[in-house]
C-alpha cells in the first residue's frame, strides 16, 4: 500500500478524516467555490473601483442574496426526498404581490400579513406535496402545473406592479445600512442545525436515499414528504417578502427566475439531484455563490447578454468539479 493511501485508510476501514470529508464533499465544495468567489469579487471590484467594497456593498450584495437564499433553503428540503420543486418562482411572485397589496402603512399591519403570507406559502406547499405524495404523481409534473396556476393567482392579486411596503418593515429585514439580513442567514441556519437531528430531518433523509427502505423501517413516507413540502413553500414566501422588502413594492413576475436559479444554488451548494445528500447549508451558500457570481460579471463589465452562459460553464463546472473530488476522496467508490 503507497504511503499516502495508508494516511488515509487502516486495516479498519477509511481514515475518520477520508470518511469526513467524503460525506460533506458537497458543502467542502460549495465553501471552496465561495472563498474564490470573494476573492475574484475584490479582484474586479478594486480594479473597477480603485477601492475595496465598503459596508454599502457588503449590505446590498447581502440583501440582494436574501430571496434566493430562502428560495434554494426550501428547494433543498425537496430535493433531499428526491423530489423536485417548479412551482417556486410562482409562490414567490404570489407572495410577493399579496405583500404589495396587503400590507398596509404600520409595522404592526405588515407584520400581521407577514404571518398571513407565510402561511398562504405554506398551503401551496402542501398542495404539492399532496399531490406528489398522496396522489403519486411525478412532483416534476404536478409542480410545473401548480407554477402556472400560481402565476395567475399573482397576477390576478396585482395586474401590474406596484403597491407600497412600509418603510420600517423594509427596515427590519433588509436595513439598507448594515448586513442586518445576516441575522436571518443565521436564525436559518439554527433551524436547519434542530431539524436535522430531529426524527422528520432523519426521515427525510432516509426517504432520498431509498424511499422502499424507509417504509419498510416504518418511516411515516407521506407525513414526511408534506412536512417538506410544506416547510419549502414557506421559505419560498419568505423569499417573496424579502423581495418586496428590497423593491419597497411589488411586481407579479418578479419572481419567475427564482424556479431556476434556486436549483443552480442548491446544486452548486452540494445537495444531490438524486436525493439524500447535502445540506441546506450548502444550499444558503449556493445561494451566495449566485448572487456572487453576477457581481462578478458585472464589475467584470461582461456583456449582460452573457450572463447566462458564464453562469451555466460555471455551473457544469462546479458539477463535475464536485463529482470528481468525490471519487478522489472516497477512494474511487
Amino acid at each position: 500500500m503507497p504511503p499516502e493511501a495508508a494516511t488515509f485508510d487502516g486495516p479498519r476501514g477509511p481514515h475518520p478524516l477520508r470518511r469526513a470529508l467524503a460525506q460533506n464533499i458537497g458543502l467542502v465544495l460549495a465553501g471552496s467555490i465561495f472563498i474564490a468567489c470573494v476573492i475574484a469579487y475584490l479582484a474586479v471590484f478594486i480594479i473597477a473601483q480603485q477601492r475595496l467594497p465598503g459596508a454599502f456593498e457588503i449590505t446590498s450584495t447581502l440583501d440582494a442574496a436574501m430571496p434566493l437564499i430562502f428560495a434554494a433553503a426550501g428547494q433543498s428540503l425537496v430535493i433531499l426526498t428526491k423530489g423536485i420543486d417548479l412551482s417556486v418562482g410562482g409562490v414567490v411572485d404570489l407572495t410577493n404581490a399579496m405583500a404589495a397589496v396587503l400590507m398596509g402603512k404600520t409595522l404592526g399591519s405588515a407584520l400581521f400579513w407577514s404571518v398571513v403570507i407565510l402561511g398562504v406559502g405554506g398551503l401551496c406547499g402542501l398542495v404539492n406535496g399532496l399531490f406528489v405524495a398522496v396522489g403519486r404523481l411525478p412532483p416534476i409534473v404536478v409542480t410545473l402545473a401548480t407554477l402556472s396556476i400560481f402565476q395567475g393567482l399573482a397576477i390576478f392579486v396585482l395586474p401590474e406592479p406596484g403597491g407600497a411596503i412600509p418603510a420600517s418593515y423594509s427596515n427590519l429585514l433588509v436595513n439598507g445600512n448594515l448586513p442586518w439580513s445576516f441575522l436571518y442567514v443565521i436564525a436559518l441556519g439554527i433551524g436547519w442545525y434542530a431539524f436535522r437531528r430531529s426524527r422528520l430531518g432523519v426521515n427525510l433523509f432516509a426517504i432520498g436515499n431509498d424511499e422502499g427502505a424507509a417504509l419498510g423501517l416504518g418511516i411515516d413516507v407521506l407525513r414526511t414528504k408534506l412536512v417538506a413540502y410544506s416547510l419549502d413553500g414557506t421559505l419560498a414566501a419568505a423569499a417573496g417578502l424579502f423581495l418586496a422588502a428590497n423593491a419597497t413594492a411589488g411586481d407579479a413576475t418578479s419572481g419567475n427566475s427564482y424556479t431556476l436559479t434556486s436549483i443552480v444554488a442548491v446544486v452548486l451548494g452540494g445537495v444531490s439531484l438524486f436525493g439524500g445528500r447535502g445540506s441546506m447549508i450548502g444550499a444558503v451558500v449556493g445561494g451566495l455563490i449566485t448572487t456572487m457570481i453576477v457581481n462578478i460579471l458585472f464589475f467584470g463589465h461582461v456583456n449582460p447578454l452573457y450572463h447566462s452562459f458564464y453562469e451555466g460553464l460555471f455551473l457544469v463546472v462546479a458539477v463535475i468539479a464536485g463529482g470528481f473530488l468525490g471519487r478522489v476522496i472516497g477512494g474511487g467508490r
